[in-house]
């Protein structure tokens, strides 16, 4: 599985790119949005990606809508997390994360998530 992770922390980025090569995942990490949206210019066959919301230069609520418009790549499971309100981010946003999930998070219930849309299951909550 190839993956995304985009989070302006980079404890978080080094913790889930461990996780994920752990289990022989391909990982690439971005520091915010616009790096992101780079990275999926050039190499656009994520199998998922999994972004902080409030981030810096382009947090990822603009990295979700500027992946949704992209016919590319707007096709790729996106799971967003956050310290901020979840229900308010799910009320106010016109598109949403196929999976939004609460800071602090468990990084390895995380990974079954991400596996989970990553190897295309649509038997996920």
């Amino acid at each position: 599985m190839k993956v995304l992770v985009v989070d302006d922390d980079a404890i978080n980025r080094l913790i889930l790119k461990k996780i994920f090569e752990r289990e022989n995942d391909t990982v690439q990490t971005a520091n915010d949005g616009e790096e992101a949206l780079e990275i999926l210019t050039n190499e656009p066959d994520f199998n998922v990606i999994i972004t902080d919301i409030m981030m810096p230069k382009m947090d990822g609520l603009q990295l979700l809508a500027e992946i949704k418009l992209n016919d590319t790549i707007n096709r790729i499971p996106i799971i967003g997390f956050t310290a901020g309100d979840i229900e308010y981010f799910k009320r106010t946003s016109i598109i949403s994360f196929d999976r939004l999930l609460p800071k602090p998070m468990d990084f390895h219930e995380l990974y079954g998530i991400a596996k989970a849309f990553g190897m295309g299951s649509s038997a996920i909550n």
